[in-house]
């Protein structure tokens, strides 16, 4: 028995059945001895000590129905199926609180596919049983591991709102000083800090693009993408509207929709339900869109007349390419044909998603629940 060596083993659970995956490959020679409550295994096998025999027992935390479980042998390891015969929870695999160094938790299964008959049904039990989920992981690692993905969506929306609460305080510290005065120079005040988060926005459409985030792709491009467009060929580009009160307005309707939209998908990531900030995520919209639409609107026909007298952007004939643009006309026809259809678009996909999170049987369950 001194060259007997046990193997990792993974498992994970449902309420109805245990899986265990053995790091073992090229197994022989299998043995397995199963009761109600007490696992032996005996293989012969590739392990983490190289080709060998390896053994394991584990005396189960509750009782299962051996003859309905099985197991089978694979090239990379040795999968078992443990029917439960008692549909639980368990909060551990052992009977005894000390967990073996060998057994580890497979948290891959605990989020994929439930093993049950249902092969559409998904479970998340990091959702359905956060105290557990949030336990076993304490318990397996020393803390709680988070996802890289969810710390770097924090670590993005806490710095864009920083970035909003920056260009706010600046402008609201000035306006009290010099009062509407203070309108004219704006751009020059919070311009650079308002160019610097609109160019990082652009990101927001990478993490719709690699499945970070559930946003549309398309939305996602159209709304940063139109923003950039009014800030930096609009305003950047023509020096007298950047003196335009017009600007102060348009700042400020951008900034207050993200210190809402910034703090609301950071409760979200962390799991945290803040009622109020969701009703004002999914309801200050519906003023402030209108006149951030209003704004930029205001900002392109006050630019007409500027490009046509600077011909900027616009490429005359003759010419290499023997093409032409006029950026005056094109700037009218984005007015009526881009301007609009995206106003009604964007508003119109706010409307549902306001219908979903604040619809009427949700905001009940909500008042009775905290009237309880």
């Amino acid at each position: 028995m001194a060259n007997v060596l046990t193997p990792f083993v993974y498992w994970a659970q449902t309420e109805t059945q245990i899986s265990l995956k053995v790091d073992l490959t090229d197994v022989k020679d299998v043995n397995v001895d199963l009761d109600e409550k007490k696992l032996r295994v005996v293989a012969y096998g590739q392990g983490a000590r190289g080709l060998n025999n390896y053994e394991f027992i584990l005396d189960l935390y509750s009782s299962v129905n051996a003859e309905e479980s099985n197991y089978k042998v694979v090239n990379r390891q040795v999968d078992f199926i443990l029917k439960k015969k008692y549909p639980a929870w368990w909060p551990r695999l052992t009977g005894q609180p000390q967990k073996p160094t060998w057994l580890k938790i497979d948290f891959d299964k605990w989020t994929s596919e439930d093993l049950e008959d249902n092969e559409d049904e998904k479970r998340d039990v990091c959702n359905d049983y956060p105290g557990t989920y949030d336990r076993l992981h304490k318990e397996e690692f020393g803390y709680r591991k988070e996802d890289f993905k969810k710390v770097y969506l924090i670590i993005y929306n806490l710095c864009q709102f920083v970035g909003f609460v920056y260009v706010h305080i600046v402008m609201a510290v000035m306006y009290s000083r010099d009062g509407p005065a203070f309108m004219k120079d704006t751009y020059a005040a919070v311009g650079n800090a308002m160019k610097f988060i609109q160019l990082i926005q652009f990101l927001e459409v990478m993490h719709s693009l690699f499945g970070y985030t559930k946003s549309s792709t398309f939305v996602s491009f159209i709304q940063v993408g139109g923003r950039a467009f009014i800030l930096f060929a609009m305003i950047e580009a023509e020096p007298r509207m950047q003196t335009k009160p017009v600007v102060f307005y348009l700042f400020l309707v951008w900034g207050t929709i993200e210190l809402v939209r910034y703090p609301y998908y950071i409760i979200q990531l962390l799991n945290i339900e803040i009622s109020f900030l969701t009703w004002l995520r999914y309801t200050l919209w519906m003023p402030l869109y209108p006149l951030g639409f209003l704004c930029e609107g205001i900002v392109i026909l006050r630019n007409i007349p500027y490009f046509e007298e600077t011909q900027k952007f616009t490429i005359s004939l003759p010419n290499s390419w023997n093409f032409a643009f006029h950026f005056p006309s094109f700037l009218k026809l984005y007015l009526l044909v881009f301007c609009i259809p995206l106003m009604y678009m964007l508003m119109s996909r706010m409307n549902q998603t306001r219908y979903k999170k604040l619809g009427k049987s949700k905001l009940r369950k909500k008042y009775v629940y905290f009237n309880e």
